[in-house]
């Protein structure tokens, strides 16, 4: 059985998230991912629009995903050492990142996978949130 990993706020949920989502679970047997908590959203000098505990309820019930649980550190290695997962998912938008090119290197020491999908360019968060302030003006 192969388990993967992917992770995110999934805040203001749109095709970006499914897209990641539909792409993981095709290529895995089981699919957990992990929902940012709110306090881990504010490390950034953020606030989620969606509430955690809505947003992991609508990840819960998206058809791709097996498993929920909350993302409380921003450490991918820590979160595998707990899960043990095969392969983990992740934006192209974070390839070749300083921080993403050092956990290639410690992932690749216990045979874990990493898979860049294609990032949505023509949705995220960030533009709705934009779009959002915009209107509200």
């Amino acid at each position: 059985m192969i388990i993967g990993y992917t992770s995110g706020v999934f805040d203001l949920f749109h095709i970006g998230h499914l897209n990641l989502l539909r792409n993981a679970k095709s290529l895995c047997d089981k699919l957990v991912v992990g929902v940012t908590t709110d306090e881990l959203v504010s490390y950034k000098y953020k606030k989620a629009v969606i509430p955690f505990e809505e947003r992991i309820e609508i990840v819960r019930n998206i058809k791709f995903v097996d498993t929920v649980i909350p993302q409380d550190s921003m450490d991918k290695f820590e979160v595998w050492q707990k899960l043990k997962y095969d392969v983990m998912f992740v934006g192209d938008d974070w390839f070749q990142n300083e921080r993403w090119e050092q956990y290639e290197l410690q992932f690749k020491e216990v045979g874990v996978k990493i898979i860049y999908f294609p990032y949505t360019k023509s949705t995220s968060s960030t533009l709705l949130n934009e779009t959002l302030l915009k209107l509200r003006k």
